[in-house]
């Protein structure tokens, strides 16, 4: 088209009338030529629209890419490179298609064949395990002792026991001498005792629950020495059985979570048992706590000694039972101190045990290891101390 037919069809419409009005004005139709001459020069319409591209699927799929057939086109009507680029470079998605399977069929890997069984290798004992990347849950101790092949039960040792052993002469000094001679080493081994049970039950620090275990010992003991001795035992199942009321209303006014205040209860309940049960040295026959904790000191040195398991138990209650009968010649008890000693013997074992349970740290050896065999034995110097005397 030239530019004599562009300024007649121009006329035609009204281009260029009215010069500085609208769309009509000179500068505005001089714009409007220069953009259509250059579409001329750089685009051409195709001769058949039925044969241009067009796109019906979508094109996220990356790994499909249909095959497009182009018709062969006349060499004048071939459209030029940038037209295609233009056409094809901003396409709307189209929202409702999918995109086409494949041509043909991928083919089949083929089955690899499986490498004969063999017997996976076995770490070395000193060996480490291979490294992983995904990380290790948090195990206990113990699980990681049954893991390396190491028992997770230790007993305290000698030094715990020698501990034990002081502190049973001490309470033997104060039970010959008077009850408040008592009360001292007796408010030493309840605060022992409350701090070693939530340290073995692997709450530290719980200083709340310690103090309010030992707070609950005070009471009993407080209690114990107000009445007389025949009231000396229902004060302390009163003490206890308030102690227990206070802790469970104390834990129900816990924000943290129901399995973390069910193990808080049952470890304040537990540590405040044993604290006040200890109170029964009060509440004993002064002779009885001689020979009870004689006893007990014997068998815990006793079980201390590098002897295999069995002959170091039979040691131990043989040491008991010995220091009973000596510590009952000292007193009123005589000959029967032996079934006193036996007794006090083997509930100061069965402290030991808890105190080795669960792989117990240093902290544990030195207060549980040492409070529990004492505390124990407590009941059993009781009701044979009353039953005996």
């Amino acid at each position: 088209m030239s530019d004599d037919q562009y300024y007649q069809r121009d006329q035609q419409h009204g281009y260029g009338q009215g010069h500085g009005q609208g769309y009509g004005s000179e500068p505005h139709a001089q714009q409007q030529y220069g953009q259509q001459q250059y579409q001329q020069q750089h685009y051409q319409e195709p001769a058949n629209t039925q044969d241009a591209q067009t796109w019906q699927g979508q094109t996220w799929d990356t790994q499909y890419q249909p095959q497009v057939q182009h018709q062969q086109q006349p060499h004048h009507q071939q459209p030029h490179p940038q037209q295609v680029a233009a056409e094809t470079a901003y396409l709307p998605q189209q929202s409702g298609a999918y995109p086409l399977p494949p041509e043909t069929p991928a083919p089949a890997p083929e089955p690899v064949p499986a490498a004969p069984a063999t017997p996976a290798a076995t770490p070395a004992p000193d060996s480490y395990s291979a490294p992983t990347t995904m990380g290790n849950a948090r195990i206990t101790d113990a699980q990681r002792a049954r893991a390396e092949g190491r028992s997770p039960i230790i007993p305290p040792g000698a030094q715990p026991a020698g501990l034990t052993a002081v502190l049973a002469l001490l309470l033997a000094g104060g039970a010959a001498v008077g009850p408040y001679a008592l009360l001292v080493p007796l408010v030493i081994l309840q605060a022992v005792t409350a701090a070693g049970w939530f340290r073995l039950n692997g709450m530290w620090p719980a200083r709340q629950g310690i103090a309010l275990a030992f707070a609950g010992a005070l009471v009993a003991d407080i209690a114990v020495l107000a009445v007389d001795d025949e009231y000396a035992l229902p004060a302390i199942l009163g003490s206890l059985g308030a102690w227990v009321l206070l802790t469970v209303v104390l834990q129900l006014r816990s924000y943290a979570g129901a399995d973390e205040r069910m193990q808080g209860l049952m470890a304040t309940v537990a540590s405040a048992s044993l604290a006040i049960i200890a109170t029964g040295n009060l509440a004993a026959a002064p002779d009885a706590v001689v020979v009870g904790a004689l006893a007990v000191a014997a068998a815990t040195v006793a079980r201390a000694l590098p002897l295999p398991g069995p002959a170091s138990i039979v040691v131990a209650l043989a040491a008991g039972a010995g220091a009973g009968i000596l510590a009952g010649g000292l007193t009123d008890i005589g000959g029967q101190g032996a079934l006193l000693g036996l007794g006090a013997g083997v509930c100061a074992l069965i402290g030991l045990r808890v105190a080795s349970y669960d792989y117990p740290s240093r902290f544990v050896h030195m207060t549980a290891g040492v409070a529990l065999p004492l505390t124990v034995a407590v009941p059993a110097i009781y009701v044979l101390g009353r039953a005996l005397a």
